[in-house]
């Protein structure tokens, strides 16, 4: 983020103090990495970490040693070649763990130690990642919070990897609490059908040519409207919208909630979707019943409380433009990779940031029935699914960036980003429970901050439970409880309409669905 980094290395010296000073060759950034490392889109990643004990720092360090510290993002350098253009690469070095790891001497019984912990991470948005050396901290909290004994902090820089790679280095740095030696059980994603595999019958190719045509058409229609994005169509001005300058520069806050995946599943089940369906579902009902409130407080500061949905309580403006921008994972795979199958050579599944950008149209309003809310989700989902957006972003913003320079492509998805509301993202996680490096873990909660918005929700499952994430801008929206509590309760009115419905009863939730 700008101004927010100390200055970067800039050499001609490309030996590698670790091998004898023999002269080594530096390993370019990929183009999402170089975009993540411009002034305009410098983000960065924050995963918090609950532990059910109190973290042993040595065994901690021991372990970074001897697992993360020898991926090669994790011991290199960012550095800038000034006799190359200015290249921007990877250059491998020492690690000295003593000044990745913080450890700030503590009361580990002191009161309102939620607020400090949330106090504690958003300082860390404030300040940049400290580019003499690699681009990680981690910062180990022990003080008993209502969700956890004690809590790390894991700070990088986005350039190092997407979500899927991280988190495959995570669950490989890591092992199952109720076997020490097993390495945890690897959620595997739906692998796309071809099309040729309906190619079978008559029916069948009538069916592949419609399914081709109509990915064409929502293909052009998507890539219209991410042009216009980046050159003028802005979203509704509503209070989850920064339309401050320099935003993406703000102090941000991230808190989280823990749900009941089983409840999921059950909405799930009833419905017949997927579990991604469902949490956009909800996200749409949390935001509708938040600003439904803010809309309400601003006609009658007597009615944040009573809004039930019905046409009396309905105070949202009609035709509201709210939209999100997705990372999408372009991986063969959509499930998370084994670390060592992302490191072969060669191999499809690369580790990095393979994502591209998808605009996520967002429907804001108070129907009658919450159902409608995971319906509309589902319609929307599939209707992305039908389209090759993320691709064609990726592949556009590769070829601007070779035409006219990093400082154009990230103008061009700068004005994309901050004409949108919020970004959205949703990562799974491991199917049980896990330890690291020994410390069995209570939640995981990840997200990122350093783009143009006042908004990032994130959800992350964990066992049997679901994990929201908010980060925020105070200054956009300083009553970020209350939108966690809308997001609670938007689950709740969804779970109570599918049991009243009786499509399930509540037994049905304790069902092993896989997630999708």
């Amino acid at each position: 983020m700008r101004g927010r980094f100390i200055k970067p290395i800039i050499t001609n010296n490309i030996r590698d103090d670790d091998h004898d000073d023999h002269i080594v060759e530096d390993e370019p950034l990929s183009p999402a990495a170089r975009l993540f490392q411009s002034t305009e889109l410098n983000c960065s990643i924050i995963i918090v970490l609950g532990s059910n004990t109190i973290i042993d720092v040595d065994a901690v360090k021991s372990g970074f040693i001897n697992s993360m510290v020898k991926h090669p993002r994790f011991s290199s350098l960012f550095v800038i070649n000034d006799k190359n253009g200015g290249r921007m690469s990877w250059r491998r070095t020492k690690v000295d763990i003593h000044k990745h790891v913080f450890v700030p001497e503590l009361d580990p019984n002191m009161e309102f130690s939620d607020k400090f912990v949330q106090d504690y991470a958003s300082n860390l948005t404030k300040t940049g990642l400290d580019l003499a050396k690699p681009l990680w901290e981690l910062h180990i909290l022990n003080v008993k919070t209502s969700d956890a004994t004690a809590t790390a902090i894991l700070k990088l820089h986005h350039s190092i990897g997407d979500g899927i790679s991280i988190m495959s280095l995570f669950l490989a740095s890591s092992r199952k609490a109720s076997d020490p030696e097993s390495l945890p059980s690897l959620p595997k994603g739906k692998r796309p059908t071809s099309f040729w595999n309906n190619c079978c019958s008559f029916w069948g190719i009538l069916f592949t040519i419609w399914t081709i045509i109509l990915m064409v058409f929502n293909t052009l229609v998507d890539v219209m409207n991410f042009a216009a994005t980046a050159l003028f169509l802005k979203d509704t001005d509503t209070p989850l919208k920064g339309t401050s300058e320099n935003i993406e520069l703000s102090c941000k806050r991230i808190v989280h909630r823990i749900f009941s995946l089983d409840d999921i599943k059950l909405v799930k089940s009833a419905m017949n979707t997927t579990i991604n369906d469902v949490l956009l579902g909800i996200t749409m009902a949390g935001l509708s019943r938040y600003l439904s409130g803010k809309y309400a407080t601003r006609s009658n500061p007597n009615d944040r409380d009573q809004i039930t949905g019905s046409e009396n309580g309905n105070y949202l403006p009609a035709n509201i433009r709210f939209r999100s921008t997705l990372l999408y994972n372009l991986r063969p795979s959509t499930g998370i990779e084994s670390l060592a199958k992302m490191m072969e050579k060669g191999s499809k599944v690369r580790w990095g940031n393979l994502i591209g950008y998808v605009l996520l149209p967002i429907t804001i309003a108070l129907p009658d029935d919450p159902l409608d809310y995971v319906r509309k989700a589902k319609a929307i989902v599939d209707r992305k699914k039908s389209s090759l957006e993320a691709i064609c972003s990726y592949s556009v913003g590769r070829i601007i960036l070779e035409l006219f320079g990093l400082k154009q492509t990230a103008a061009m998805m700068y004005k994309t980003i901050s004409n949108t509301t919020m970004s959205f993202s949703n990562v799974v996680g491991p199917r049980e429970e896990i330890s690291f490096y020994g410390h069995q873990l209570s939640y995981i909660a990840p997200s990122v901050y350093g783009q143009p918005q006042a908004l990032t929700v994130h959800w992350q499952s964990y066992s049997e439970k679901m994990i929201l994430v908010l980060t925020v801008d105070p200054d956009v929206i300083p009553d970020y409880n209350n939108l966690c509590t809308d997001f609670e309760a938007s689950l709740k009115l969804i779970r109570d309409a599918v049991i009243q419905s009786r499509s399930v009863v509540p037994v049905q939730a304790k069902t092993g669905h896989k997630q999708d």
